[in-house]
């Protein structure tokens, strides 16, 4: 966890949530809470998955990252907040297990939490939206499903994501940009970068690896629909990583499957622009759409 918490306030308003449920039995952070709206709808509910940022090396599952998206309680949606191992617990995929193990505990144990298993969608900044894409683009792979870790007989298919400013392109063109832009430093390739840590290697010693751990790797006529949001001044990702995830999208499977808002002014994910009511509007016009016709 860091120091960037949600405020007791605003735990304190939110009547039903479960906290801190085990979803797999590898890791003290294989986790998840589940919040539930004050006036739930009918039931089963459309749900929502957080996976928090930090690098694929900090944060937790219940950082105020999560406030954008428990604004869905108010509209009857159930917020699901995932915790993961990190990069010093467990390098790639070892996040992407965790999180399909999640997906498919959640299906297993609809009933008892009201889920419906139809409408779940991911949602996560930075580090979580990449892992959210991962998930939703390697449904069925099972180089990717780790079915040891439970729930084998149920899928990690999901029926929308919302992506973040997550480095959802190549890790190895990051510097790249940021040199171009001068929007940051250029320091992904080293070997103390987070994405270096999170495989485990210098980033230019694994061109392969680093592919397998590109999004756009993956993008399939099955994929669910996408919304990629990112900021132009970005120093941490450059938003060039989510020009190419939604040109690779656009090539692969056409434009209707990817919606791409980028704003000029935007840093990274933080209450600067993230957490305005605007932004988060537009996920939740999206969500509605997607989930709700």
């Amino acid at each position: 966890m860091n120091d960037h918490i949600l405020s007791e306030e605003l735990i304190a308003h939110v009547k039903k949530k479960l906290f801190d449920i085990p979803y797999a039995g590898e890791s003290l952070s294989q986790v998840l809470d589940i919040w539930y709206p004050n006036e739930p709808g009918i039931q089963p509910l459309p749900t929502i998955v957080h996976f928090h940022g930090g690098g694929f090396a900090k944060g937790g599952h219940r950082e105020d990252s999560l406030e954008p998206m428990l604004r869905g309680l108010d509209y009857g949606y159930i917020v699901v907040s995932v915790e993961y191992r990190k990069s010093e617990e467990a390098h790639f995929p070892a996040m992407l297990y965790d999180a399909k193990a999640a997906v498919r505990f959640l299906k297993a144990h609809a009933d008892e939490y009201q889920i419906d298993t139809g409408k779940i969608a991911l949602w996560g900044p930075s580090a979580g939206g990449w892992i959210a894409a991962m998930t939703a683009l390697t449904a069925g792979n099972p180089a990717f499903e780790a079915v040891e870790m439970g729930n084998g007989a149920f899928d990690s298919s999901v029926a929308a994501v919302v992506d973040w400013c997550g480095p959802c392109g190549s890790f190895l063109k990051m510097d790249e940009a940021l040199k171009k832009s001068g929007a940051g430093v250029p320091n992904h390739n080293t070997a103390h970068s987070c994405e270096s840590q999170f495989l485990g290697v210098p980033l230019p010693k694994v061109k392969e690896l680093v592919r397998l751990a590109n999004p756009c790797t993956y993008v399939n006529p099955a994929m669910p629909p996408f919304l990629i949001m990112h900021g132009v001044k970005d120093a941490v990702v450059p938003v060039e990583q989510s020009y190419e995830f939604a040109e690779a999208i656009q090539n692969a499977v056409g434009e209707d499957r990817v919606e791409l808002v980028i704003d000029e002014e935007a840093p990274h994910h933080g209450r600067i622009w993230w957490h305005e009511v605007q932004v988060s509007d537009r996920v939740f016009e999206f969500l509605h759409r997607v989930l709700r016709n």
